[in-house]
Protein backbone atom coordinates (compact mmCIF):
# COMPACT_ATOMS: atom_id res chain seq x y z
CA UNK A 1 0.00 0.00 0.00
CA UNK A 2 2.66 2.37 0.81
CA UNK A 3 4.55 1.51 -2.60
CA UNK A 4 1.27 2.56 -4.05
CA UNK A 5 0.81 5.04 -2.08
CA UNK A 6 3.98 7.02 -3.15
CA UNK A 7 4.14 5.91 -6.97
CA UNK A 8 0.42 7.57 -6.96
CA UNK A 9 2.25 10.72 -5.35
CA UNK A 10 5.28 10.65 -7.71
CA UNK A 11 3.01 9.86 -10.62
CA UNK A 12 1.22 13.34 -9.87
CA UNK A 13 3.95 15.56 -9.66
CA UNK A 14 6.18 14.36 -12.05
CA UNK A 15 3.49 13.70 -14.65
CA UNK A 16 0.04 14.75 -13.77
CA UNK A 17 0.62 17.90 -12.38
CA UNK A 18 -1.54 20.86 -14.36
CA UNK A 19 2.09 23.29 -14.40
CA UNK A 20 3.25 19.74 -16.52
CA UNK A 21 0.56 18.61 -18.43
CA UNK A 22 -0.49 22.17 -19.53
CA UNK A 23 2.64 22.98 -20.49
CA UNK A 24 3.89 25.37 -23.38
CA UNK A 25 7.26 26.04 -24.80
CA UNK A 26 6.65 29.81 -26.19
CA UNK A 27 9.72 32.83 -25.99
CA UNK A 28 7.18 35.13 -25.11
CA UNK A 29 5.48 33.38 -22.67
CA UNK A 30 7.57 34.29 -19.38
CA UNK A 31 9.76 31.28 -19.54
CA UNK A 32 13.45 31.65 -18.61
CA UNK A 33 16.06 31.34 -21.10
CA UNK A 34 13.32 30.58 -23.78
CA UNK A 35 14.97 33.64 -26.49
CA UNK A 36 17.04 33.44 -28.88
CA UNK A 37 18.74 36.33 -27.74
CA UNK A 38 19.52 34.90 -24.50
CA UNK A 39 21.14 31.55 -26.04
CA UNK A 40 22.91 33.66 -28.36
CA UNK A 41 23.97 35.89 -25.36
CA UNK A 42 25.41 33.03 -23.58
CA UNK A 43 27.14 31.15 -26.18
CA UNK A 44 29.08 34.60 -27.43
CA UNK A 45 30.15 34.69 -23.43
CA UNK A 46 30.70 31.50 -22.11
CA UNK A 47 32.96 30.04 -25.18
CA UNK A 48 35.35 32.49 -25.35
CA UNK A 49 35.50 33.51 -21.40
CA UNK A 50 36.50 29.56 -20.99
CA UNK A 51 39.01 30.13 -23.87
CA UNK A 52 40.50 33.13 -22.53
CA UNK A 53 41.22 31.35 -19.03
CA UNK A 54 42.65 28.42 -20.47
CA UNK A 55 44.88 30.91 -22.57
CA UNK A 56 45.63 32.99 -19.52
CA UNK A 57 46.42 29.50 -17.64
CA UNK A 58 48.80 28.71 -20.52
CA UNK A 59 50.47 32.02 -20.96
CA UNK A 60 51.30 31.87 -17.06
CA UNK A 61 52.92 28.21 -17.51
CA UNK A 62 50.22 26.91 -15.08
CA UNK A 63 50.20 23.43 -15.66
CA UNK A 64 48.68 22.18 -12.15
CA UNK A 65 44.82 22.18 -11.76
CA UNK A 66 43.32 25.69 -9.67
CA UNK A 67 42.31 24.05 -6.19
CA UNK A 68 38.26 24.00 -6.54
CA UNK A 69 37.92 22.47 -3.25
CA UNK A 70 34.55 19.97 -3.14
CA UNK A 71 32.90 22.45 -5.93
CA UNK A 72 33.36 19.38 -8.23
CA UNK A 73 32.12 16.87 -6.10
CA UNK A 74 28.71 18.87 -4.93
CA UNK A 75 27.98 19.80 -8.83
CA UNK A 76 28.69 16.31 -9.92
CA UNK A 77 25.60 15.74 -6.45
CA UNK A 78 23.47 17.96 -8.03
CA UNK A 79 23.62 16.96 -11.34
CA UNK A 80 23.53 13.43 -10.14
CA UNK A 81 20.03 14.43 -8.77
CA UNK A 82 18.77 16.79 -11.63
CA UNK A 83 19.46 13.89 -14.08
CA UNK A 84 17.86 11.73 -12.11
CA UNK A 85 14.79 13.66 -11.79
CA UNK A 86 14.29 14.61 -15.53
CA UNK A 87 14.81 10.96 -16.31
CA UNK A 88 11.75 9.60 -13.67
CA UNK A 89 9.55 12.43 -15.34
CA UNK A 90 10.08 11.92 -18.84
CA UNK A 91 9.73 8.12 -18.59
CA UNK A 92 6.09 8.52 -16.56
CA UNK A 93 5.16 11.51 -18.73
CA UNK A 94 6.12 9.32 -21.71
CA UNK A 95 3.76 6.47 -20.32
CA UNK A 96 0.91 8.95 -19.77
CA UNK A 97 1.04 10.92 -23.26
CA UNK A 98 0.84 6.82 -24.90
CA UNK A 99 -1.90 5.64 -22.50
CA UNK A 100 -3.95 9.04 -23.06
CA UNK A 101 -3.70 9.29 -26.83
CA UNK A 102 -3.17 5.53 -28.41
CA UNK A 103 -1.02 7.17 -30.73
CA UNK A 104 -3.79 8.17 -33.55
CA UNK A 105 -2.42 10.59 -35.65
CA UNK A 106 -5.62 12.61 -36.43
CA UNK A 107 -7.20 9.72 -38.24
CA UNK A 108 -4.23 9.83 -41.23
CA UNK A 109 -2.95 6.49 -39.91
CA UNK A 110 -2.11 4.80 -36.79
CA UNK A 111 1.83 3.93 -35.28
CA UNK A 112 2.91 2.67 -32.36
CA UNK A 113 5.00 4.11 -29.21
CA UNK A 114 8.32 3.07 -30.95
CA UNK A 115 7.24 4.92 -33.75
CA UNK A 116 6.13 8.30 -31.95
CA UNK A 117 9.40 8.14 -29.75
CA UNK A 118 11.35 8.06 -32.82
CA UNK A 119 8.99 10.31 -35.58
CA UNK A 120 6.57 13.18 -33.94
CA UNK A 121 4.34 13.89 -36.87
CA UNK A 122 4.59 17.21 -38.65
CA UNK A 123 3.09 20.32 -37.15
CA UNK A 124 3.48 19.16 -33.39
CA UNK A 125 4.04 21.74 -30.94
CA UNK A 126 6.18 22.20 -28.02
CA UNK A 127 3.19 21.13 -25.56
CA UNK A 128 2.43 19.21 -22.80
CA UNK A 129 4.15 16.37 -20.65
CA UNK A 130 7.20 15.40 -22.36
CA UNK A 131 8.31 19.02 -23.78
CA UNK A 132 7.80 19.82 -19.42
CA UNK A 133 10.57 17.70 -18.82
CA UNK A 134 12.50 18.78 -22.50
CA UNK A 135 12.78 22.18 -21.10
CA UNK A 136 13.97 20.91 -17.70
CA UNK A 137 16.97 19.07 -19.93
CA UNK A 138 17.30 22.92 -21.62
CA UNK A 139 17.67 24.24 -18.51
CA UNK A 140 20.24 21.48 -17.31
CA UNK A 141 22.29 22.06 -20.08
CA UNK A 142 23.55 25.64 -18.24
CA UNK A 143 24.25 23.76 -14.93
CA UNK A 144 26.30 20.95 -16.77
CA UNK A 145 28.29 23.35 -18.80
CA UNK A 146 29.94 24.36 -16.15
CA UNK A 147 31.69 20.75 -16.65
CA UNK A 148 33.67 22.55 -19.35
CA UNK A 149 35.16 25.22 -16.79
CA UNK A 150 36.16 22.54 -14.09
CA UNK A 151 37.80 21.32 -17.13
CA UNK A 152 39.24 24.75 -17.97
CA UNK A 153 40.50 25.18 -14.17
CA UNK A 154 42.00 21.90 -13.92
CA UNK A 155 44.18 22.35 -16.45
CA UNK A 156 42.69 18.91 -18.22
CA UNK A 157 43.74 17.73 -21.63
CA UNK A 158 41.12 18.61 -24.28
CA UNK A 159 39.39 21.22 -22.48
CA UNK A 160 38.93 23.56 -25.34
CA UNK A 161 37.01 20.62 -27.51
CA UNK A 162 34.77 20.17 -24.19
CA UNK A 163 34.20 23.52 -23.90
CA UNK A 164 32.48 23.27 -27.92
CA UNK A 165 31.14 20.31 -26.90
CA UNK A 166 28.93 21.79 -23.91
CA UNK A 167 27.93 24.66 -25.83
CA UNK A 168 26.64 22.72 -28.50
CA UNK A 169 24.67 20.48 -25.93
CA UNK A 170 22.77 23.60 -24.91
CA UNK A 171 22.14 24.89 -28.66
CA UNK A 172 21.09 21.55 -29.40
CA UNK A 173 18.48 21.54 -26.79
CA UNK A 174 16.83 24.69 -27.32
CA UNK A 175 16.40 23.74 -31.05
CA UNK A 176 14.90 20.22 -29.62
CA UNK A 177 11.88 22.85 -28.06
CA UNK A 178 11.89 25.40 -31.10
CA UNK A 179 11.39 22.87 -33.52
CA UNK A 180 9.81 19.91 -31.82
CA UNK A 181 12.80 17.71 -32.61
CA UNK A 182 11.96 13.83 -32.65
CA UNK A 183 13.31 11.33 -31.32
CA UNK A 184 14.10 13.55 -28.36
CA UNK A 185 12.23 11.81 -25.51
CA UNK A 186 14.61 8.63 -26.62
CA UNK A 187 17.65 10.71 -26.60
CA UNK A 188 16.50 12.44 -23.05
CA UNK A 189 15.74 9.40 -21.57
CA UNK A 190 19.34 8.25 -22.77
CA UNK A 191 21.38 11.63 -21.59
CA UNK A 192 19.81 11.88 -18.19
CA UNK A 193 20.07 7.84 -17.16
CA UNK A 194 23.86 8.14 -18.18
CA UNK A 195 24.50 11.40 -16.85
CA UNK A 196 22.39 10.07 -13.41
CA UNK A 197 24.77 7.22 -13.27
CA UNK A 198 28.29 8.99 -14.20
CA UNK A 199 27.70 12.05 -12.10
CA UNK A 200 26.66 9.84 -9.19
CA UNK A 201 29.88 8.12 -9.56
CA UNK A 202 32.08 11.11 -9.81
CA UNK A 203 30.18 12.39 -6.73
CA UNK A 204 30.82 9.19 -5.28
CA UNK A 205 34.50 9.08 -5.94
CA UNK A 206 35.25 12.78 -5.37
CA UNK A 207 33.65 12.78 -2.06
CA UNK A 208 36.04 9.56 -1.01
CA UNK A 209 33.30 7.83 0.22
CA UNK A 210 33.56 3.99 1.33
CA UNK A 211 34.91 1.97 -0.98
CA UNK A 212 35.61 4.93 -3.04
CA UNK A 213 39.91 3.85 -3.84
CA UNK A 214 38.79 1.12 -5.08
CA UNK A 215 36.12 2.10 -7.18
CA UNK A 216 38.26 4.92 -8.92
CA UNK A 217 39.62 2.76 -11.85
CA UNK A 218 36.35 1.55 -13.01
CA UNK A 219 35.18 2.75 -15.98
CA UNK A 220 31.84 4.06 -15.27
CA UNK A 221 32.09 7.38 -17.62
CA UNK A 222 33.40 5.67 -20.35
CA UNK A 223 30.82 2.73 -20.32
CA UNK A 224 28.35 5.82 -19.74
CA UNK A 225 29.17 8.02 -22.97
CA UNK A 226 29.45 4.77 -25.07
CA UNK A 227 26.45 3.78 -24.64
CA UNK A 228 24.71 6.96 -24.94
CA UNK A 229 26.86 7.27 -28.50
CA UNK A 230 25.47 4.12 -29.28
CA UNK A 231 21.93 5.19 -28.79
CA UNK A 232 22.01 8.28 -30.41
CA UNK A 233 23.44 6.68 -33.77
CA UNK A 234 20.77 4.00 -33.26
CA UNK A 235 18.27 7.13 -32.77
CA UNK A 236 18.96 8.57 -36.12
CA UNK A 237 19.23 5.22 -37.71
CA UNK A 238 15.62 4.76 -36.80
CA UNK A 239 14.67 8.35 -37.55
CA UNK A 240 16.48 8.85 -41.38
CA UNK A 241 14.74 5.43 -42.38
CA UNK A 242 11.19 7.10 -41.22
CA UNK A 243 11.47 10.03 -42.41
CA UNK A 244 13.34 9.58 -45.77
CA UNK A 245 12.29 5.60 -46.19
CA UNK A 246 8.49 6.91 -46.32
CA UNK A 247 7.94 4.57 -42.89
CA UNK A 248 5.24 7.20 -42.14
CA UNK A 249 3.49 9.54 -44.40
CA UNK A 250 4.67 13.20 -44.40
CA UNK A 251 7.52 12.46 -42.37
CA UNK A 252 9.02 13.71 -39.45
CA UNK A 253 9.00 17.02 -37.35
CA UNK A 254 12.10 19.03 -36.97
CA UNK A 255 13.99 17.45 -39.76
CA UNK A 256 15.93 21.07 -39.72
CA UNK A 257 16.55 20.60 -36.12
CA UNK A 258 17.99 17.11 -36.49
CA UNK A 259 20.72 18.02 -38.90
CA UNK A 260 22.45 20.35 -36.30
CA UNK A 261 21.93 17.00 -34.21
CA UNK A 262 23.64 15.49 -36.15
CA UNK A 263 26.42 17.82 -36.47
CA UNK A 264 26.59 17.63 -32.81
CA UNK A 265 26.99 14.56 -32.38
CA UNK A 266 29.57 13.58 -34.77
CA UNK A 267 31.91 16.58 -32.49
CA UNK A 268 30.85 14.53 -29.43
CA UNK A 269 31.80 11.55 -31.21
CA UNK A 270 35.41 13.82 -31.85
CA UNK A 271 35.49 14.32 -28.31
CA UNK A 272 35.29 10.85 -27.24
CA UNK A 273 38.02 9.72 -29.31
CA UNK A 274 40.38 12.53 -28.95
CA UNK A 275 40.39 12.14 -25.00
CA UNK A 276 40.25 7.97 -25.16
CA UNK A 277 41.04 6.99 -28.15
CA UNK A 278 44.22 9.13 -29.10
CA UNK A 279 45.58 10.29 -25.82
CA UNK A 280 44.28 8.17 -23.36
CA UNK A 281 43.00 11.21 -21.58
CA UNK A 282 41.66 9.91 -17.79
CA UNK A 283 38.59 11.46 -17.68
CA UNK A 284 37.47 14.31 -14.71
CA UNK A 285 35.99 11.62 -12.61
CA UNK A 286 39.28 9.38 -11.97
CA UNK A 287 37.71 6.06 -13.99
CA UNK A 288 40.46 4.59 -16.24
CA UNK A 289 42.09 5.52 -18.98
CA UNK A 290 41.75 3.74 -22.61
CA UNK A 291 45.03 2.37 -21.94
CA UNK A 292 44.34 0.81 -18.95
CA UNK A 293 40.92 -0.55 -20.74
CA UNK A 294 43.31 -1.85 -23.49
CA UNK A 295 45.65 -3.47 -21.31
CA UNK A 296 42.56 -5.40 -18.89
CA UNK A 297 41.07 -6.13 -21.96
Amino acid sequence: MAATAAGDVARYWLAEHPAIVGFRWSPSGGLWFSTWAFLLGFLAAYIPLCLCIDALLAAFRRKRPLPLGPLPAAHALLMAAVSAAIFTGTLLSAVAEIRDTRWSWRGRSRTTPLRWLLCFPPGTRSSGRVFFWSYAYYLSRYLHALRGLFAVLQRRRGAAARVFAHAAAVAMAFLWLEFSQSFQVLAILASTLAHAVAFGFRFWVGAGLPAARAARGAPVALACQVGLLGCNLACHAGFVWMHFGGAVAGGCSGIGAWGFNTLLNAALLWVFLHCYGKRGVCDDDGGATAAQIKKAL
